[in-house]
């Protein structure tokens, strides 16, 4: 059985709550995640994701210079502890409808894992049922 903590990734990327939206999609941008942990002084408050940004942000036409981060970031974060397994993750985040969750040991933030970190470790143990052939076929366009 594989762990969550053993797929996580450690490198927490934060921003601050006041940050703009625009700046914190160019740290995503820039960072190559889909996430970002929202930090006050010294403690984790929030999480920000790509979904929050086009759901919460973008969509309500409001200016995306001028609204930050606080304003549409998810509180409190999801956590699971480092020694559960990939299938509780991927539970868990089927069950509450999120793509990321914090990763603890002992009750402390120590990583996050993803949807796509999910899936390169399913990926890696699955048998591919696509021969490569199917995987790069042109799609027929069905005529009326």
């Amino acid at each position: 059985m594989s762990t969550v903590e053993r797929i996580m990734k450690k490198q927490l990327k934060t921003v601050g709550p006041s940050v703009s939206i625009v700046s914190a999609a160019k740290k995503m941008k820039a960072a190559k995640v889909g996430s970002l942990f929202v930090k006050k002084g010294k403690k984790l408050v929030g999480i920000v994701t790509d979904t929050d940004i086009v759901r919460r942000a973008v969509s309500t036409n409001k200016s995306l210079g001028k609204l930050t981060v606080e304003k549409i970031m998810t509180s409190p974060i999801r956590t699971i502890e480092g020694t559960q397994s990939v299938d509780d993750a991927q539970d868990m985040m089927g069950d509450l409808g999120v793509r990321h969750l914090a990763v603890t040991n002992s009750g402390g933030i120590v990583g996050v894992v993803s949807v796509r970190d999910l899936l390169l470790f399913y990926k890696r143990y699955a048998q591919s049922k696509i021969s490569p052939e199917m995987a790069y076929s042109e799609p027929k366009i069905m005529q009326d």
